[in-house]
């Protein structure tokens, strides 16, 4: 069985939320084992703690376009990113401090936390990791959106992203995630929205720390003013949420979820179903 894991060392990011703008600084801390994945605003009085395994995952009033846990009126938005990193690096005990609501966008991706966190480094810890193994499929739709985890002996993802776009298409990749296949083939994928969804989310107040840097805004054929990291960045980048989604359970998943157009409510919407059965 392979052990439960944290940092060595603090890491310190700096930057602004992708949907607020909003300044922020967050550090990521090592914690004891068995302690899971704690979130502390720092900038509101008492420096209040959110455990993920301690929240209620109804996503009826989330914002749009971004993971986000709530606690009473405390937020702490767009977590999926830094989330995805910790599981594609295996990482279970850690304290995350950070000044404001939203975590900070960095390049768009997991990239930026998985360097950061490797160079703090990572200890191995003497408990054993939880694992939810899947025994039986378990599933959720809406509309054309489908997602479904099977059971596998690892942890594989199959994901097909459709969009009307030409410059996204259809596009499918599957493959197994290791930390290996993590860091070069999904952590430095960007988020990504088409150029007439970008002049949409900014009139609605959305998008105020985006830009084409960290951005992947995709014209008629292709991104605009940046290019491709990977011929299918988009689809890669979905994987990504979805990792970093599913961590929520606190736990890795031994199994294979095969997702179509899936985003973050119908992901939250598997994490429900299987935490009901873990």
């Amino acid at each position: 069985m392979t052990k439960q894991r944290t940092v060595k060392d603090q890491v310190i990011l700096k930057g602004v939320g992708l949907q607020t703008g909003k300044p922020v600084s967050m550090s990521i801390k090592p914690a004891p084992q068995g302690s899971g994945i704690n979130f502390i605003r720092t900038d509101i009085p008492n420096k209040p703690l959110l455990n993920i395994n301690s929240i209620s995952l109804d996503t009826s009033g989330s914002p749009e376009r971004r993971t986000s846990l709530a606690v009473g009126s405390m937020q702490i938005q767009t977590i999926e990113h830094l989330m995805a990193a910790l599981s594609g690096l295996s990482i279970d005990n850690v304290s995350i401090e950070l000044d404001s609501e939203e975590l900070p966008g960095m390049d768009g991706s997991a990239k930026d936390f998985v360097t950061a966190i490797r160079k703090a480094g990572i200890v191995e810890q003497i408990e054993p990791r939880p694992v939810l193994k899947i025994k039986e499929p378990v599933w959720c739709r809406e509309g054309d959106s489908l997602i479904a985890v099977l059971p596998d002996d690892n942890f594989r993802i199959s994901y097909t992203l459709s969009y009307p776009s030409p410059s996204i298409g259809t596009q499918y990749l599957s493959l197994m995630l290791t930390e290996e296949a993590f860091e070069t083939d999904i952590a430095p994928a960007r988020t990504f929205c088409l150029e007439e969804e970008a002049v949409e989310l900014i009139k609605r107040g959305l998008g105020k720390g985006a830009n084409y840097d960290n951005t992947l805004v995709m014209g008629r054929s292709t991104p605009m003013k940046t290019a491709l990291r990977f011929p299918d960045e988009p689809v890669r980048h979905k994987i990504l949420d979805l990792i970093g989604d599913l961590y929520l359970l606190g736990m890795p998943v031994k199994g294979h979820v095969v997702a179509i157009k899936s985003g973050h409510k119908l992901n939250m919407e598997l994490v429900k179903k299987l935490k009901k059965g873990a």
